[in-house]
């Protein structure tokens, strides 16, 4: 019996039978309550002095929304393959610029986002403030798939620096930047003449080779071999390295920033990223592994060896844990080998394409070869000051192609300033490189494909302090004077040996590139006469 002061339930209550109902209000109450809550702290942040922006919402901030046309806002963020996706997002964040100015920022969930998109603005915070502007931002795909170790991914602070300083140091000892590297180039350009030329006068797609060569040349650098373009393991990760770049921001795979397991999802994209990780990491570790067993301390033939021998001395002298060891000897020539190639492959595949869709400009790029080399002799880096236009062809070329078009990721180490605006600790900051090499401040018709801007009256080479297709400060690209001397001696000898051309018949190629990690060419087929 219930006691004079207990509630009486009513006719067909059970007792306690309101509770769920009052805990699911509840839970529902405390929900929109965090909910309201981060929409005033998105909207404070708002007006502490960041730079301006598009509105955010609640919970998801601008994901997704006022980045793009209403129609495709889901697709930009969470589609691979639509119109967005091929228009880039370094286009749309160039748009957003023109309405908010080039300082501008939104917001991913409660992450704020600050997108630069004029060299004033990038050179002030990656130069004059690289000290705060240097760190990478904390993005689980990456930490997943690099441990946050190696060059490019790696935080900002002493343990990089002298990675990145010994790497460096030991590259230039096996000939980054030097003539004695040069060998090596013409020799991997025998191969590609050869592979060219087995095509006869049939359209072919020139993607295999210009990958298998650019990749070879790392190699030569890092493991003291090349592979033959027949070698099936060899094709066989060159295919998983593409592949692996191109999912890479899957619309899907960007879920992996929001919910990290997502990573480990035994279907789709997740399941195919995981394999291409596993057979990278076999085929380097074997690499790696090889050198171990057959390492002559006396005489190293190449990065890994050194590496090696470095990491053994560190261990000496410090009689205790270093950095140097083989772990992130892997995540180092991990970075060599997937950036090195991936990007001065994509320069060298708008070269040509760019020369197929410009026959007056490969014309004179042709006589400036024959002019000064001949169709014999082979180039060599001493004929770059003798060959302006041909320099200029090459750099107009990756204006307009940019082919890592917002950088990598940088992220604020501290509160700061800049341009008059606050920019807060932890900040993700994107350098727009493709907003500054088609702003009209700087370059006259940005969109047309014009060597001649690069020359003066008397078509010697300019010098142009806005020309950073490497970026700049103290995040800038390794394998920059690596790069600079691939695409040279590769263009030159191509341009020397061949006449490109487009497939009679074929459709005008799609010259905005797809958009990954790296802006890549659509696929595309040429044909090549020999000169």
């Amino acid at each position: 019996m219930s006691s004079p002061g207990d509630p009486c339930p009513a006719a067909g209550e059970q007792p306690g039978a309101g509770l769920p109902v009052q805990a699911a209000g509840g839970a529902l109450l405390l929900c929109g309550l965090a909910v309201l809550l981060g929409w005033v702290w998105l909207r404070w942040q708002r007006a502490c002095g960041i730079p301006p922006g598009p509105a955010p919402r609640p919970l998801v901030g601008n994901l997704g929304h006022l980045l793009v046309p209403r129609f495709l806002r889901l697709q930009f963020w969470l589609g691979s393959g639509s119109q967005a996706a091929t228009v880039g997002r370094h286009v749309h964040l160039a748009r957003l610029a023109a309405v908010y100015g080039n300082v501008f920022s939104f917001f991913i969930g409660h992450r704020l986002v600050v997108v630069l998109s004029d060299f004033h603005s990038v050179r002030e915070a990656l130069v004059q403030q690289a000290e705060v502007f240097s760190d990478r931002p904390r993005m689980p795909l990456i930490s997943i798939l690099t441990k946050e170790k190696g060059i490019v991914f790696a935080h900002y602070g002493p343990i990089w620096k002298q990675q990145r300083k010994f790497s460096h140091s030991t590259l230039r000892h096996f000939g980054l930047g030097k003539l004695s590297l040069e060998p090596k180039i013409i020799e991997e350009f025998k191969y590609v003449k050869e592979e060219m030329q087995k095509h006869g006068d049939a359209p072919f797609s020139p993607f295999p080779v210009i990958s298998n060569a650019v990749s070879n040349i790392i190699c030569s650098l890092c493991f003291g071999q090349r592979f033959d373009y027949t070698n099936r393991e060899f094709k066989k990760v060159l295919d998983f390295m593409a592949r692996g770049l191109e999912i890479c921001l899957h619309g899907h795979l960007f879920l992996i920033n929001v919910c990290p397991w997502f990573y480990y999802l035994p279907f789709g994209p997740f399941k195919e990223l995981r394999q291409i990780e596993r057979d990278i990491t076999r085929f380097l570790k074997n690499i790696v592994k090889e050198h171990q067993e057959s390492l002559d301390a006396s005489n190293p033939q190449d990065f890994i060896d050194m590496y090696l021998l470095h990491a053994e001395e560190e261990r000496k002298a410090s009689n205790s844990s270093t950095s140097f060891d083989e772990d992130y000897l892997f995540y180092i020539i991990g970075d060599l080998f997937v950036a090195g190639t991936d990007t001065t492959t994509n320069s060298l595949l708008w070269c040509l394409l760019y020369m197929s869709v410009n026959p007056d400009v490969q014309k004179k790029v042709h006589e400036e070869i024959e002019r000064v080399i001949g169709r014999d002799r082979v180039p060599s880096l001493t004929d770059k000051a003798h060959m302006p236009y041909t320099e200029a062809t090459i750099m107009e070329v990756q204006r307009l192609s940019m082919v890592v078009p917002l950088a990598i990721p940088h992220m604020t180490s501290e509160k700061t300033v800049l341009q008059g605006y606050t920019i807060p600790k932890g900040t993700i900051v994107l350098p727009n490189l493709w907003a500054i090499h088609r702003d009209p401040a700087i370059w006259e018709k940005p969109d047309d494909f014009c060597p001649n801007r690069f020359l003066d009256e008397q078509g010697r080479l300019l010098k142009r302090e806005t020309f950073i297709p490497f970026g700049i400060g103290k995040r800038v690209c390794m394998g920059e004077q690596l790069a600079k001397m691939e695409l040279f001696l590769m263009f030159v000898s191509l341009m020397q040996s061949f006449t490109f051309a487009l497939p009679e018949g074929s459709e005008k190629p799609i010259m905005t590139g797809r958009f990954g990690l790296t802006l890549a060419p659509h696929p595309f087929n040429v044909t090549v006469s020999k000169r």
